[in-house]
Parts: structure tokens; sequence; C-alpha cells
């Protein structure tokens, strides 16, 4: 997996790429906000959340999906 962030490599753990999702949405979030683009700045502010849950349920997990499930 590529991506364009300034040679920086993706996350490779999946708690670390929603923790990574989450802290772009916010940024996104603001952005959208500060130009009254309200329905979008809604979008990432939910996926922001998502992120955060998710990112959350990983924390400290070293198996093949998130805390809680087997």
């Amino acid at each position: 997996m590529t991506s364009d962030n300034g040679g920086v490599p993706p996350p490779e753990a999946p708690g670390s790429a929603a923790l990574y999702i989450a802290t772009l949405a916010e940024e996104l979030a603001r952005l959208a906000k500060s130009h009254d683009l309200d329905a979008l700045a809604y979008i990432l502010d939910m996926a922001r959340l998502e992120a955060d849950q998710i990112s959350r349920r990983w924390d400290g997990h070293n198996g093949p999906g998130p805390s809680g499930s087997s």
C-alpha cells in the first residue's frame, strides 16, 4: 500500500491505521467546518468517532481481530 503523505509509510497494525485515520479525519473536519461545509464536517466527525472506537478496541491487541471477538 502506498500513500502520498510525504513519504511516510502508512501504519502497519489495524489499530495504528485507525488512529491515523482518526487524526486525518479530525483535521479534515476542522477544515470543512472553517469553510461552512457542515454536512461534510459531520460525515468526517462520524468517521473520526468510528476510527477512534476501532483504535481503542485494537489497543494492545496482537491477534487477527479486534478485542472482544474470537
